[in-house]
């Protein structure tokens, strides 16, 4: 190579080594410091689109898991208020058998009659006050088989959606919960008069509210059960969000995080690149100066 004094193409290289070296060493620090190695775009644009989604799945799941946990609260609100429905109707089927027997008057049954009915009114209060979040669970609002969730207020059965789709097949259940008032369960005054458990004020309507009260306890326990069912899923679909949720966490850890190791290799030799290139640069630079003395005689 010629001496020249117009150009120094040696310091030229030197510095653009320096530029290269010192770029590669800032992203180094970048993915150091913020444990990322997809940082923007031009790291990795494959990886970035793939690990956005990933994060979008990631977020929908772990709220999946919330709003199943939700679900889960409902039923346990309903199931509690159908366990003190069930006292009132142990309540009630001790007080028929009591008015069945014939060593009470007339009057004596009306009074037995009359904490009866206060039973069933109490079964229905409890079905009518029973909510969660503004819902009401027992009056009947979720025992229809259909859903519409068309407008501001969802109608017919409930759908408890916790997947990251609309798949009716993986994304979302629904719970449907029947009516536990007093006439829905056929006791009470309130009931249709030709049901057995209409009263207990005679002997005979006593005898035949046994077998009705037998009947409305069989239709809460099938209530109670169904919940039971429906919780044990939320359950396990709770802990199949989370299995889920953990391996495409594991599988965007590796598209985006930032091997420690190996990227603190990467500093240490840009680091070294940098600082001999400054080395070079400045030696470069004073070679100019060997014309100068050449020219100076």
């Amino acid at each position: 190579m010629s001496m020249v004094i117009n150009h120094n193409l040696m310091a030229q290289n030197a510095s653009r080594n320096l530029s290269t070296a010192y770029g590669n060493l800032s992203t180094s620090v970048r993915r150091l410091s913020s444990g990322l190695r997809v940082g923007t775009a031009a790291d990795d644009a494959a990886g970035m689109a793939i690990r956005e989604l990933m994060r979008a799945n990631i977020a929908s799941m772990h709220q999946g898991v919330r709003n199943a946990n939700d679900a889960i609260s409902l039923l346990q609100t309903a199931d509690g208020a159908l366990s003190v429905i069930d006292e009132k109707l142990i309540r009630m089927k001790e007080l028929a058998e009591q008015a069945a027997t014939g060593t009470y008057t007339s009057d004596q049954r009306l009074l037995i009659d009359s904490e009866y009915q206060a039973m069933a009114s109490e079964i229905t209060r409890i079905a009518n006050s029973t909510d969660f979040n503004g819902i009401q669970l027992l009056n009947g609002n979720l025992s229809s088989s259909t859903h519409d969730g068309s407008g501001v207020v969802s109608r017919g059965k409930m759908k408890i959606h916790f997947g990251t789709a609309n798949d009716s097949a993986e994304d979302y259940y629904y719970i449907q919960i029947g009516t536990a008032t007093a006439s829905a369960l056929g006791v009470g005054n309130q009931a249709d008069a030709t049901f057995g458990g209409f009263a207990i004020s005679t002997q005979s309507a006593a005898q035949q509210a046994l077998v009705a009260i037998d009947k409305a306890i069989v239709s809460k326990d099938n209530i109670r059960a169904a919940l039971g069912v429906l919780q044990n899923r939320l359950e396990n679909t709770i802990t199949n969000l989370q299995i889920q949720a953990e391996n495409l966490q594991a599988a965007e850890s590796r598209i985006s995080d930032v091997d420690v190791s190996n990227e603190m290799t990467e500093f240490v030799r840009q680091q070294i690149l940098t600082q001999s290139a400054v080395a070079m640069l400045s030696q470069a630079n004073s070679l100019p100066r060997m014309a100068m003395q050449l020219l100076g005689g």
